[in-house]
C-alpha cells in the first residue's frame, strides 16, 4: 500500500484548526506547547506533532519557536535606507544573509511620488547594549552604498493578535471592543545565566525537535535541569520578555501547492495631532485586520507622520477598503487624520533578529570590526 500523504497546506480543515490556535494563542511559556495547541484546538497531540511537521518541512510553517519580547532585550527600530537602483538587490542581500541583526527585509514601493518614496528598502533592525544602533547603520550604509537611512524607533507598540489564518475572514472595520493595550520600549538587563537560557529557548525549532516534552534538550543545552530551564523561563514571562510560542506562516511566497496565506503587505502611514499619538495608535491596534501598529516618528523625510502599522490580503482593493474603514473610525472619534500613506511591499525575506550581546561581539570579530568603536 502506498504511503499517505499528510496534507501541510493552509486550506485543509484540520491544519487551519491547528494553525487558528498555533499562530498567536499560544502566549507566554508552555512547559508542553504542542499540548497546549492540541488541547485549544481540539485536534489530538500526535496529530498536532505531525501537521506542524509536514507544514514545516513543506515550507507552509516558515519556523516554529519560542518568540522573545525583543523590544525588552535590545534597542530596535524600523530602518528606511535609500539607495542607488542598481544597489537595492545587492543591498537586500546583505541585510538578509550577512546581518542577523537585521530581522524583516523587505522592498517598499508607493503608487505615486510621495515624501519618503525615494526610500525603496526598509528593514528592522535590533542592536544589543552596550553596542550602538548608529554604528551599525553607518557600517551597513558603507557596505551596501546607501546614500541615506532613517531610523525609525518605536516609541510605543499597541498590542495586537490575530493570526493570517483567520485574518482572512475579516470584514473592512472589523474591530476589538476595547482600544489597543500600550507596550513599552524599555530595555531590561538579564544575567548570564538568563541569556544562555533564552538562547536555547528562543532557537528554532526542526520537524524532528518536535514532540510533547520540546525543552528537556534545550534544558540540557544551556546547562540546566529541566525544572530550572522551565522556573528561568516562566519567570522571563512575568517579567514580559518571553512572547508566544507560535508557528510562523511562510504569507508572502508561493507554497509548493501553489498556494499562498497573502499577497499584499502594506505599511500605512498616518499622522495625527501632537498628543494624539496614543490615542491614535489604540484605536488603529484594535482593528483586526492589522498585524503591527506603532508610535513611531517619520520626521520630515516622511511628512511628519507618527503612527504606522502593517496590514495583509490576498487583494489590493481588500487592504485599501480595510485601511479606509480605520481612517474613518479615527475620524470618527475625533482624531483627524492629517495625512496618510501606503507603502506597499514587495521583494520579502523574514528572520528572528539576533539579540545578544555576545553574539554581537562574536560578529563583529568575524568581520574585522572593534567591538569597541561600535559601543554607544
Amino acid at each position: 500500500m502506498a504511503p499517505t500523504t499528510i496534507p501541510a497546506h493552509v486550506d485543509d480543515p484540520v491544519n487551519a484548526k491547528i494553525l487558528a490556535v498555533s499562530e498567536d494563542r499560544v502566549q507566554g511559556f508552555h512547559r508542553e506547547p504542542l499540548r497546549t495547541i492540541a488541547e485549544q484546538s481540539e485536534v489530538e497531540l500526535d496529530t498536532v506533532i505531525t501537521r506542524i511537521a509536514a507544514m514545516l518541512r513543506e515550507g507552509t510553517i516558515r519556523r516554529v519557536r519560542q518568540t522573545l519580547m525583543s523590544t525588552s532585550l535590545a534597542p530596535g527600530a524600523l530602518v528606511a535606507w535609500r539607495l542607488p537602483g542598481e544597489r537595492i538587490k545587492p543591498a537586500f542581500e546583505f541585510m538578509f544573509r550577512e546581518d542577523p541583526f537585521s530581522g524583516h527585509v523587505v522592498t517598499r514601493s508607493t503608487d505615486r511620488d510621495t515624501p519618503g518614496s525615494d526610500y525603496k528598502l526598509w528593514t528592522t533592525l535590533k542592536v544589543p547594549r552596550p553596542y550602538d544602533m548608529e554604528a551599525h547603520c553607518r557600517y551597513l550604509a558603507e557596505r551596501t552604498g546607501a546614500t541615506a537611512y532613517k531610523l525609525l524607533p518605536a516609541k510605543k507598540l499597541f498590542a495586537l493578535g490575530v493570526g493570517h489564518v483567520r485574518r482572512r475572514e475579516i470584514e473592512p472595520g472589523d474591530r476589538t471592543d476595547e482600544p489597543g493595550r500600550v507596550l513599552d520600549t524599555e530595555v531590561v538587563d538579564l544575567t548570564e545565566r538568563e541569556w544562555r537560557v533564552l538562547t536555547a529557548l528562543k532557537r528554532e525549532f526542526e520537524p524532528e525537535e518536535l514532540r510533547p516534552d520540546p525543552w528537556a534538550p534545550r534544558a540540557q543545552e544551556a546547562g540546566e535541569t529541566l525544572e530550572d530551564f522551565c522556573a528561568i523561563a516562566e519567570d522571563l514571562t512575568e517579567r514580559n520578555i518571553v512572547g508566544r510560542f507560535s508557528t510562523f506562516l511562510e504569507h508572502y511566497k508561493q507554497h509548493r501547492d501553489g498556494t499562498r496565506v497573502t499577497r499584499y503587505n502594506a505599511l500605512f502611514h498616518w499622522r495625527v495631532p501632537e498628543g494624539a499619538e496614543i490615542r491614535a495608535g489604540q484605536e488603529v491596534g484594535r482593528h483586526h485586520c492589522m498585524t503591527h501598529a506603532y508610535w513611531r516618528e517619520g520626521g520630515p523625510e516622511f511628512a511628519g507622520v507618527n503612527i504606522m502599522g502593517v496590514s495583509h490580503g490576498t487583494e489590493k482593493d481588500r487592504v485599501l477598503a480595510h485601511k479606509a474603514a480605520i481612517d474613518e473610525h479615527l475620524e470618527a472619534v475625533g482624531i483627524p487624520v492629517e495625512y496618510t500613506n501606503v507603502f506597499w511591499g514587495g521583494r520579502s525575506e523574514i528572520k528572528p533578529s539576533e539579540v545578544s550581546p555576545f553574539a554581537y561581539r562574536d560578529w563583529c570579530l568575524q568581520r574585522g570590526l572593534d567591538p569597541e568603536a561600535m559601543r554607544a
